[in-house]
C-alpha cells in the first residue's frame, strides 16, 4: 500500500501520456484519471445512466455507448454543460484514483489527473503528497493537438482555453517537467524525479 502519491497534471497535448509511460517503465503504478473517467461512463454504468438523464439519449451512439466526440463538442461549446458532466464524472474518478493508489505496491504511486487545477486542486485531492506539472508553451500545445486529433484550429483553441492556464497549473506545482523538446528527453527528467520521489518516500516518517 502506497500513501506517498504524486499528482501528475498538464494541459491537453502536453505530453502527460508519455510521462506516464516513463514512470510505468520504472515500475511505478500510475492511476489514470482518463481511464477512470471512461470506466465511469462505460456501458451499463450508473454514470452513463446519469449522463443520459441529464443530456438525453442523443449523447449515445447507435451502439448504445457514449458518443464521446459529440459529447466533447457539446461541453466545449457550453460551460454549463461541461460543469454538469464534471459533477457526474469527477467524484467517481477521485474515488477510483484514491483506491488504486492506496493499493499500489512500491514506495510511491502516481495519479495522472489532467484536470487537477480545474477540478479543485489539492483541496479536491487532499491525499496527494506532491504535484508534478508537465508544462508546454501554448504554441507547441496547439500544434501537437492539431496533429494528434486532426481537428480544426477553432476547436483546438477552444479545448485549450477551456482548461486552466499555464500559470494556474504552475501555481499548484511542486515539480515541473518542461516538455518543449523531443520526447526522448523526458526519460532523463522522469528518472531524476523517480530517484527524488523514492528518496522522499523512504524518508517519510
Amino acid at each position: 500500500m502506497s500513501d506517498y502519491v504524486i499528482g501528475l497534471t498538464g494541459g491537453v497535448a502536453s505530453g502527460k501520456s508519455t510521462v506516464e509511460a516513463c514512470f510505468r517503465a520504472l515500475g511505478v503504478v500510475v492511476a489514470d484519471a482518463d481511464a477512470a473517467a471512461r470506466d465511469a461512463l462505460a456501458a451499463g454504468s450508473e454514470g452513463l445512466a446519469e449522463v443520459v438523464a441529464a443530456f438525453g439519449s442523443e449523447v449515445l451512439g447507435p451502439d448504445g455507448l457514449l458518443d464521446r466526440a459529440a459529447m466533447r463538442r457539446r461541453v466545449f461549446a457550453d460551460p454549463e454543460a461541461r460543469q454538469q458532466l464534471e459533477a457526474i464524472v469527477h467524484p467517481r474518478v477521485r474515488a477510483t484514483l484514491a483506491d488504486t493508489c492506496r493499493a499500489a505496491s512500491g514506495p510511491y504511486a502516481v495519479a495522472s489527473i489532467p484536470l487537477l487545477a480545474e477540478g479543485g486542486g489539492r483541496a479536491a485531492y487532499p491525499w496527494l503528497t506532491r504535484v508534478l506539472v508537465v508544462d508546454v508553451p501554448k504554441a507547441v500545445q496547439l500544434a501537437r493537438l492539431l496533429r494528434r486529433d486532426g481537428i480544426d484550429e477553432a476547436l483546438a483553441r477552444a479545448m485549450i482555453e477551456a482548461q486552466a492556464t499555464r500559470q494556474q497549473r504552475l501555481a499548484i506545482a511542486d515539480d515541473v517537467i518542461v516538455n518543449d523538446g523531443p520526447l526522448e528527453a523526458l526519460d532523463g527528467q522522469v528518472a531524476a524525479l523517480d530517484r527524488l520521489y523514492r528518496g522522499l518516500a523512504a524518508a517519510r516518517p
